[in-house]
């Protein structure tokens, strides 16, 4: 019995390991075509009502992308933290203040959650004629974003990650490996 134990730890550790490449490789090959809108995913405000490094850097990739003329229409997403500041409405003050015009920016203030983001983006979609999108997000989590948009029945999705790396990406991607396949069981993250 201990024996089939360590096989199954075993295999575990070389599936996490293989989704674990495949989810890096993928996320970090951007797939960039002129789209509808931008869609950059939440992620941590400081005390201080900042952007945390990996928002912004979230952020600043959208904004580039914005000025290369991507997309016209950039959709912020993220509800309220912990520190007390709503994700989506700091991003969207961070981006009036480098210029963007307040009617090319759509504000999702209810993502608490990558799906929840993404359910969010339909009824934008439906209301401002979007047709095609760039996710935004940290490259470990570009894989599961797409997915979860695609079973929602969004075709013209492209991807791309900000230029932020740090330790606790390892982290991210083992947790990515469990958020991955719970969505696919039905539990939503």
């Amino acid at each position: 019995m201990p024996q089939i134990a360590n096989y199954s730890l075993l295999a575990l550790a070389i599936w996490l390991l293989i989704h674990s490449i495949y989810t890096s490789v993928y996320g970090l090959n951007d797939y960039i075509k002129k789209a509808d809108c931008i869609l950059i995913l939440g992620n941590k405000v400081n005390t201080d009502g900042t952007l945390s490094n990996r928002l912004k850097s979230r952020v600043e990739k959208g904004l580039e992308l914005y000025n290369q003329k991507m997309a016209p229409k950039i959709i912020v997403s993220g509800g309220l933290g912990k520190e007390g500041y709503y994700e989506a409405r700091e991003m969207r003050n961070y981006l009036l203040e480098r210029g963007i015009p307040a009617n090319d920016i759509i504000m999702d203030d209810k993502g608490l959650t990558t799906y929840e983001t993404m359910l969010n983006y339909i009824p934008f979609s439906k209301q401002y004629h979007l047709n095609s999108v760039i996710i935004v997000s940290q490259f470990y989590h570009i894989y599961r974003s797409k997915t979860m948009l695609q079973t929602l029945g969004v075709k013209n999705i492209y991807t791309a990650h900000s230029h932020y790396f740090e330790i606790m990406d390892i982290y991210s991607l083992a947790r990515e490996f469990v958020a991955y396949y719970g969505f696919l069981i039905g539990l939503l993250f």
